[in-house]
């Protein structure tokens, strides 16, 4: 009998979260397939079976564990189950057609029914059918509104099967998959809380409560990424296989700004201010079991399409449960971007131990005044949370506004300053 044991995930983790088993108590698991899902302060990560057996639990599914207990047992001396042969599973299945009986005929004894008229018949069905499948003018307006086809309500409640106000509303809510909630409900239930949540509950209270934290605003015109991005971005993708998006510039013009200001770079450790001479870009992604930040390490040397390999890379991980806490460690600026769900404006909170993050949003057009007339342009409220204790009011505001400066001039990104500058010396 051999003990599959919590193993060592990093020296600052002392308990894991026994999340889900991947295989059934008793199954037979091969040698290095995946048992069970541990989760972590910051990921989830599968443990391998160490030895070919037949398994055994020990843990259940949701219990905290320390680092070394059992999970489960393997038996390596248990027989691994023979194989059914398809030829025998198939046996099995076919019949004798020789030993099936021709049911006898039964003579007909009652009278016979009289038969309506094909006409008849085929005029009560249409009504019949027409009665079924039309619903109310209130229902009508309803699945008009919620873009549902009244053969496509499969539940109705009226008189001959028509369909009424409530059938149309279930419908639509099924199509958004919106719950059908019991009216005046007062049901209550609670979870316990994963261990990823707790963590990210944790690091935000600890943000706010030991940093100076203060927000600063800005606003950029999107026209020349927007431009960019629908003249080149077809010809980006066949070449690097991956879209050309908006975080790829705003990362690369944080790297171009971080190098400026330094200080918006660092971070307080032990009394001391520790700068950074590479830009290791947080990128905070929403997986489906909470909010992880991973690292593009050295993001200042990458190339667009470098950047949004690694953007795509580590999403695919996050979403899949697969990131690192390599990946996920290290970072010394955060980029948030709060637009893809719709967010117009907000004040993103800093990733301790960093001391600023730059929060992205949606794109709007809006009303702007440019050289005296008024023009609509796609506009983008920026945000940059900082730490005031390292980071001065000149310094955040001059940060944002050069990426700001970046973003709406982006031929400035290939030498990091305007061309013509450099070229005149200025």
């Amino acid at each position: 009998m051999t003990e599959l044991k919590v193993p060592s995930v990093a020296e600052s983790i002392t308990e894991v979260t026994l999340s889900k088993y991947l295989v059934k108590d008793g199954d037979y698991v091969e040698l290095d397939q995946p048992v069970c899902e541990l989760e972590t302060d910051k990921a989830s990560q599968e443990i391998p079976a160490t030895i070919a057996g037949v398994v055994k639990f020990v843990a259940k599914e949701g219990e905290d564990l320390k680092i070394g207990a059992v999970i489960c047992n393997i038996d390596e001396s248990a027989a691994k189950p023979a194989e059914t042969k398809a030829a025998e599973v198939k046996e099995t299945k076919v019949e004798k057609k020789a030993d099936v009986k021709k049911p006898a005929e039964v003579k007909q004894t009652t009278a016979p029914v009289e038969e309506k008229p094909k006409t008849e018949e085929k005029k009560e069905e249409t009504k019949q059918s027409y009665a079924a499948n039309t619903p109310s003018p209130a229902a009508e307006k309803i699945l008009s509104e919620g873009d549902v086809k009244a053969k496509d309500v499969k539940s109705t409640t009226g008189v001959g099967g028509r369909i009424t106000k409530e059938d149309a509303i279930n419908a639509v809510r099924a199509k958004a998959n919106m719950p059908q909630k019991e009216a005046f409900s007062r049901g209550e239930r609670v979870e316990k809380m994963s261990r990823l949540r707790k963590t990210v509950s944790e690091r935000l209270v600890y943000s706010k409560n030991s940093t100076a934290m203060l927000t600063t605003f800005n606003e950029v015109d999107m026209t020349a990424i927007n431009q960019i991005r629908a003249k080149y971005g077809d010809a980006f993708k066949k070449k690097n296989e991956v879209s050309l998006g908006m975080m790829s510039f705003f990362a690369k013009a944080c790297c171009l700004a971080l190098e400026k200001f330094p200080s918006v770079n660092a971070y307080i450790e032990d009394g001391n201010i520790v700068y950074h001479d590479f830009c290791d870009i947080s990128i905070a992604v929403s997986t489906p079991k909470g909010l992880v930040v991973p690292v593009i390490r050295n993001a200042e040397s990458l190339s667009l399409a470098g950047i949004e390999k690694k953007v795509k890379e580590l999403a695919i991980k996050g979403r899949d449960g697969q990131l690192t806490m390599d990946e996920m460690t290290g970072g010394t600026f955060t980029i948030s971007n709060g637009g893809v769900f719709g967010s117009l404006m907000s004040t993103p909170i800093i990733n301790p131990p960093q001391s600023a993050i730059l929060g992205m949003h949606k794109v709007q057009d809006r009303a702007m005044v440019i050289d005296g007339k008024v023009e609509v342009r796609p506009m983008m409220y920026v945000a940059l949370s900082y730490d005031h204790r390292i980071i001065d009011g000149k310094e955040s505001v001059s940060f944002l506004v050069a990426v700001k400066d970046f973003l709406e001039n982006p031929h400035k990104m290939l030498l990091g300053a305007d061309p013509v500058e450099l070229l005149i010396e200025i």
